[in-house]
């Protein structure tokens, strides 16, 4: 297993989750990190890049590359730009368009390589749910926002939400929980979770941005708070199903169904 960061939300540009990003290139333990940004989501944005660069060259003095997957590149200059990076930052946008041109140029396939040969997977918003079994991705319906479920990489088997205090999404998310058997993983902006060999850990920007656990469970509804900020805990607490009597240190809410 590799190490994953996903980044819930924030705005990048106004350095939001600035302490995050700057845990993410700690964990490469490389003075100069090299950063491959991939602004697929986005339509392959410049605007974007710079916003990259603002925080991972200008402030984390890290050695920033983009690969806009709209360009005429060789399969061979794709690999060389992935393979040769210690940290990948994909960004948000269209997820459900993301997915399409990455499995289009079984760029898909790519990444997941990537991640087994060490490389830092990381990203915000689309970027952070990308690499999960299932993701919680929003799309427009006549000006009004709707929600809909979409396979993503499955390098880790949850089910995960970005920006679970925006809009209507938390009660989206838990409403496809209880239509499912799956486990969730709901992450508020400026909240994040890095996955490391089979570890877990909290990291956060803003102390106030919260991460849970969401699941069914003998018919109830267990909505549980992960709050180990100061250390690494086993996934197997994410990934399995457990009695909420279980966690008596953590913050759990029940509904009986």
């Amino acid at each position: 297993m590799g190490t994953i960061f996903t980044i819930g939300g924030g705005e990048l540009r106004r350095f939001e989750t600035l302490a995050i990003d700057k845990m993410i290139v700690e964990s490469s333990n490389k003075k100069e990190a090299r950063v491959l940004f991939i602004p697929t989501a986005s339509g392959d944005s410049r605007a974007y890049t710079k916003s990259v660069e603002s925080v991972y060259k200008e402030k984390l003095w890290c050695k920033v590359d983009a690969l806009y997957l709209t360009d005429d590149l060789s399969r061979a200059e794709i690999e060389d730009k992935v393979y040769s990076s210690d940290i990948i930052y994909v960004g948000g946008g269209d997820t459900k368009k993301m997915f399409e041109v990455w499995r289009k140029n079984n760029f898909d396939i790519l990444l997941k390589k990537a991640y087994e040969k060490g490389v830092i997977l990381s990203g915000l918003s689309a970027g952070a749910i990308c690499w999960f079994n299932s993701v919680h991705s929003d799309f427009k319906i006549n000006s009004e926002i709707s929600y809909e479920v979409i396979e993503g990489l499955n390098l880790v088997n949850l089910f995960v939400c970005p920006h679970y205090n925006e809009d209507k999404r938390a009660k989206d998310f838990d409403d496809k929980i209880l239509k499912s058997n799956k486990i969730g993983l709901a992450i508020e902006n400026n909240a994040a979770v890095e996955f490391k060999d089979g570890w877990y850990k909290i990291h956060k920007s803003n102390n106030s941005a919260k991460v849970y656990k969401v699941y069914l469970e003998s018919g109830r509804f267990i909505k549980m708070e992960l709050d180990n900020v100061d250390e690494y805990r086993n996934i197997n607490l994410i990934l399995e199903r457990w009695d909420g009597n279980l966690f008596v240190k953590e913050n759990i809410q029940i509904w009986e169904m």
